[in-house]
């Protein structure tokens, strides 16, 4: 399939120096679209235990411990907003 043809996703994940990785997909995605999906439902499932934990943990948690859930929390975030901007892409494309 030509480039033109398809269709310009974000990936999940960020390429050399964090710069975005980009897959030209077709209606019927490929390999790299559906390692795609994966990644990202993976990403958001981490981001909501994650969530849940901070939640639970921080009431009573030391300083120490806090550090350690907000570099964590802020990495879910990071991919959960890629996660939000791919999609979102695509379904703009499908108005």
């Amino acid at each position: 399939m030509a480039a033109e043809e398809g269709e310009l996703r974000l990936l999940p994940w960020a390429g050399a120096e964090g710069k975005p990785c980009y897959v030209f997909t077709g209606e019927q995605g490929g390999p790299v679209s559906r390692l795609a999906d994966a990644t990202e439902s993976i990403q958001l499932g981490m981001g909501g235990e994650l969530l849940a934990h901070a939640r639970d943990l921080l009431p009573d948690t030391p300083r120490g411990e806090l550090r350690f859930l907000a570099e964590r929390l802020t990495e879910a975030l990071g991919d959960a907003l890629r996660v939000a901007e791919s999609r979102g892409r695509r379904l703009r494309r499908l108005n």
